[in-house]
């Protein structure tokens, strides 16, 4: 019997969203209310579908830290750049992430001062550049939460399988407890409820989130990226202030279920141990990192190729540590639209396609 193609339309239906919106207005706190997304792609479709602007007075969208890419620590950009500096060495990353500046250059400066940095769309596709090229040590940059991490594990693991001795991989990881707690334990953020991720909860489910409720009492609810599914989130988080209760409820039902990917969660727990580490904006936060168990450490690129590093230098004026902890909008750092642009980045935050600064300069200027 042939499969049923899953019906989107609705998730658009201008019935539907109006419907909710005017449960949203009807369940609005009268002192208002202040909501969070953690996730990128929560900010770019809050931003095209122009959700900020309808919301009724008082509430209140923050975007928080999740960018991959834009939460990648200064340190670890300018790591992976010593990197590329290494005779013999191949830099294999994503595309976006050779646009963004370290202390003193990109990926992009480097590949044009001729370094040898090749842009692929999978962790596996390194992998196979490793192997018909022999003679060069190919680093892939591992950067992303947990719907990348498993497939940089598989590679790690494929690499030990194949014998691969010339590929390794630089872990810049991270996952997103640890920095949601961070976020609603400073008491300036004022965050009352967070639109959680879809993407990152197809692998790790909602288990994970439940102690925001629990310890805090702060509800979460995981959502899609379609108008209609972030409508649905942020009425849904609404109506539990509204009851004045603190639950983890999923909205996102067709693509995640409360126990998440067993086996995406099983490699990733074979491959890696969580570790601390560091944040753009949040600082170091124990156990929301990973590292490379010591079975596979043969494939730790920091280990095997001990980069000399230059010392870290923060871009002069730029916010976007604020900017991922959700303390400023994009559009209150001094150099947004002005010195700092998706053709001239000072930031992550205006390099990535899911960053906040991105977004706002494509939707909101």
């Amino acid at each position: 019997m042939a499969e049923t193609a899953l019906d989107l339309s609705q998730f658009k239906n201008p019935d539907l969203a109006r419907g909710l919106l005017r449960s949203i207005e009807e369940l609005a706190p009268e002192g208002g209310a202040r909501l969070m997304e953690v996730c990128g792609t929560h900010t770019v479709s809050i931003a095209r579908a122009g959700i900020r602007q309808i919301m009724p007075e008082g509430i209140r969208l923050l975007s928080g830290p999740g960018c991959p890419v834009c939460v990648t620590a200064n340190k670890d950009i300018d790591t992976v750049i010593a990197l590329c500096r290494i005779p013999g060495v191949t830099i294999t990353t994503f595309g976006d992430m050779t646009r963004v500046p370290g202390s003193t250059s990109s990926l992009l400066a480097e590949k044009a001062a001729g370094r040898d940095v090749q842009i692929v769309y999978s962790p596996l596709d390194g992998l196979a550049y490793a192997a018909e090229h022999p003679d060069r040590q190919v680093v892939f940059v591992g950067v992303g939460f947990e719907t990348t991490t498993p497939l940089v594990a598989m590679a790690i693991k494929r690499a030990k399988a194949q014998g691969l001795g010339n590929f390794t991989v630089f872990v810049a990881h991270k996952n997103m407890p640890g920095a949601i707690e961070s976020i609603i334990k400073d008491p300036k953020l004022k965050v009352n409820a967070l639109i959680l991720p879809g993407h990152v909860s197809t692998i790790t489910g909602s288990a994970c989130y439940e102690f925001l409720a629990r310890d805090y009492g702060v509800p979460g609810v995981i959502t899609g990226f379609e108008p209609v599914d972030i409508l649905q989130g942020i009425a849904m988080l609404l109506r539990q202030l509204y009851e004045g209760r603190a639950d983890i409820e999923i909205a996102y039902t067709r693509g995640v279920r409360a126990e998440g990917n067993p086996v995406a969660r099983r490699i990733i727990d074979e491959v890696f141990d969580t570790c601390a580490t560091t944040w753009r904006g949040l600082g170091t936060i124990p156990g929301s990192g990973y590292a490379i168990r010591p079975e596979y450490s043969a494939f730790d690129a920091v280990k095997r190729l001990q980069p000399e590093v230059e010392p870290t230098i923060d871009p002069k004026g730029c916010r976007c540590g604020d900017i991922l902890r959700g303390a400023m909008d994009p559009d209150r750092c001094p150099l947004f639209g002005k010195v700092c642009t998706p053709e001239n980045p000072v930031g992550p935050c205006m390099v990535s396609s899911e960053g906040s600064c991105a977004a706002y300069y494509r939707y909101y200027r």
